[in-house]
This record gives C-alpha cells, structure tokens and sequence, in this order.
C-alpha cells in the first residue's frame, strides 16, 4: 500500500476512491459537449464542469489517450472522438425495449399522422432514445434520438417525475425550484402533470409554440422507466387535443409493455 492509499483510508475513503473520483471527472468532461459544442478548449471545459483547469487538462490528456478525444493542434480544443459515437450505438441498438417499441411507434406515426418519442431520465432532462416524426403541420422543432429537453418543462419530464422515487422526486424538484425564477408557477403546473398522470396514466405539456404533447410512463420490469409520448402541431384547444390523442397513447403503451413482458417470458 503507498502513501497515497494509506491517507485515503486514514480519511476513511477506500483505497480506490481517487480513481474513481478521476472517472467521475473525465465523465463530466464528455457531458459539456452538447450540440452546437463541437470543439472545447480547457478554460471552456473547465468552466462547464467547475474543475479546475489543471484538472481538466491532466483528464483531456487522457480522453484523447484512449480515443473518446480528439484533439486540435490548431485550435487548441477538442472534439469528441468516435468511440462516444459506437457507445451510443451499442445502446440503442442493444435496448430490447426501443427494439419492440420503435416499428409500434413507427405504425401509430404513420396511421395517425402523430409525432411519437421514446426517452429515458438522465439528471433534469430526457434523452430521446427515438423520435418518428409524421406530424399532421410541418413543424420548425426537429427531433432526433440522443437529443436531450428539459425535464421540468416536458410532458415526458413530469411523467417520469410521476414514477420516480421519492428521493430522486424531491432532488430534482430542489434542482428545478433553484434554476427557476418563476418556480411558484412552475411547481403548480408540475404538481398538477404529476397527480393527472397518477390518477389517468398521461399528462399534457404545451411548451412550445403550437405543439401540444402527451406523456405516459412506461413502468417495465427489469428495465429503468421509459417515458412514451406523441405530440402534434396544431393551434387547437389542449382539451381538444388530449381527448384524441390519450387513447391512442396508452393503447400504445400497453402494446409495448405486452411485447416486453411477453420477450422477458420467452418462447411458450
């Protein structure tokens, strides 16, 4: 045992805490990249994920050792490398739910001319695993799996939020009252999305312009909560619109929870 191990266990943490604590870090690095993002030097690094910059240097270095970087001699940043890339694909591709769900999704978009969203939680948003876009009005919001929207503000936010833990509940609304600078209004339209989607199954959200969309969680076992949603274009009262587009929604949901459960069963 070196020095070093000898003084993290002195402190009471185990011998490997300093590692883990550097994955943590070059973890946080990889999460500033977000669109538009395409190349970060270290001082931009460092101010997205509060690390000091030669923290964030020392981890760069090793990003780019092992290829998740790839750095600019020109510009002096980096941009991701494309093992973030091969990630992403071993994920979706290797997601049973968003295989048994996706041709579902696909035929509901098409025959109802509705815009239909898988996503999962990570932190305040969801992250859309895939997005089929066969809206009635053409819109000027595009969707595309990986893109990420703000969980408080969402259908598909506050449906998860309706599912979730306690504990993850309270950290997130903590999150969201101390961003927000209109949270008394904020926290009502939340609460009121969160007891609808416990007392019918879906919520409503009209966050953008013109776009009405509903929410439902999907509550499989054995997976994390997916969260189901369709939305539309449309000028037309919310009221009007959630009596349409509800029933399909959770008959939806039920399908692809059918199709799990029945994966999990296996052959008869």
């Amino acid at each position: 045992m070196d020095a070093g191990d000898a003084r993290r266990r002195a402190r009471g943490r185990p011998a490997n805490a300093q590692s883990s604590r550097s994955l943590e870090r070059g973890i946080e690095i990889l999460r500033a990249f977000r669109p538009g993002s395409e190349v970060l030097g270290n001082g931009e690094l460092a101010e997205r994920t509060g690390l000091a910059r030669s923290t964030v240097s020392r981890l760069t270095q090793s990003l780019v050792d092992m290829g998740f970087l790839q750095y600019d001699a020109a510009l002096r940043a980096y941009r991701l490398g494309v093992p973030v890339l091969s990630l992403a694909h071993a994920m979706r591709s290797g997601s049973t739910v968003l295989q048994l769900a996706a041709p579902r999704m696909r035929d509901l978009a098409q025959a109802a001319s509705l815009n239909v969203g898988l996503a999962m939680a990570d932190r305040d948003e969801m992250v859309y695993l895939e997005s089929i876009r066969h809206g009635r009005k053409a819109s000027l919001r595009s969707v595309v799996a990986g893109q990420r929207v703000p969980m408080a503000l969402t259908s598909l936010g506050r449906a998860w939020l309706a599912v979730a833990p306690e504990a993850d509940y309270a950290a997130r609304m903590a999150d969201f009252a101390a961003r927000s600078a209109h949270w008394p209004a904020l926290r009502r339209e939340i609460e009121t999305a969160v007891a609808h989607v416990r007392r019918h199954g879906w919520c409503a959200a009209s966050w953008q312009p013109e776009v009405v969309a509903i929410a439902t969680p999907l509550a499989l076992e054995h997976y994390p909560v997916h969260v189901l949603n369709v939305s539309v274009s449309t000028r037309a009262p919310i009221g009007d619109v959630t009596r349409e587009l509800a029933p399909r929604l959770m008959r939806l949901a039920a399908e692809i929870g059918d199709a799990v459960q029945a994966a999990q069963a296996g052959p008869p």
